[in-house]
């Protein structure tokens, strides 16, 4: 069985800037580990992550909403419309077998909060949550220490700061694919 793992982040990096070839190897890196892509559908890391999973001939699927007037980036090798911003990232979580989120503003941080909560309360199956770079580290860890006062669920997001370790992380959990 294939694995999928779907990659949220900003729309906002262009070519040629950090985030965006940070995107683009860490999409090839996964492929290259047999695994497949599903992102938000659109440019930015969406787009770098299809592209580098597409180029060796791994499937990157796109999640999209009729809200941006946004056309989807060419990357993608299926496209699948949701109604409405909600349904979206619920169609995003269902496919993603992982989760890694890279930097991105309020809508990634309502990704990570919705795959957080989903896993937190049990409403979905333990999957691993991956945070690539440093951003996310300071919220995170301010809200485990509410978790831990409230006896909930600590540790369930990892961090790594460069896309090999990250991929090593995931191959090591879905072995074999």
């Amino acid at each position: 069985m294939k694995k999928t793992i779907t990659v949220f982040g900003s729309s906002k990096p262009l070519p040629g800037e950090e985030e965006y070839e940070s995107a683009y190897i860490l999409g090839r890196l996964l492929a290259e580990k047999g695994f497949n892509v599903c992102c938000g559908g659109y440019y930015g890391i969406m787009e770098a992550v299809s592209k580098g999973a597409s180029e060796l001939g791994k499937e990157a699927i796109g999640v999209t909403v009729d809200l941006f007037n946004a056309i989807p980036n060419t990357h993608l090798t299926s496209i699948i419309e949701c109604e409405s911003l909600f349904d979206r990232i619920e169609k995003l979580l269902e496919i993603g077998d992982g989760f890694v989120v890279l930097r991105g503003g309020t809508g990634t941080l309502l990704e990570l909060s919705v795959i957080w909560e989903m896993i937190n309360k049990n409403l979905m199956p333990p999957k691993p949550i991956i945070c690539f770079g440093q951003m996310w580290k300071p919220l995170i860890e301010l809200m485990d220490k509410r978790m831990e006062f409230e006896n909930r669920a600590t540790g369930l997001i990892n961090y790594f700061d460069n896309e090999k370790d990250c991929v090593e992380f995931l191959t090591k959990i879905f072995q074999p694919l």
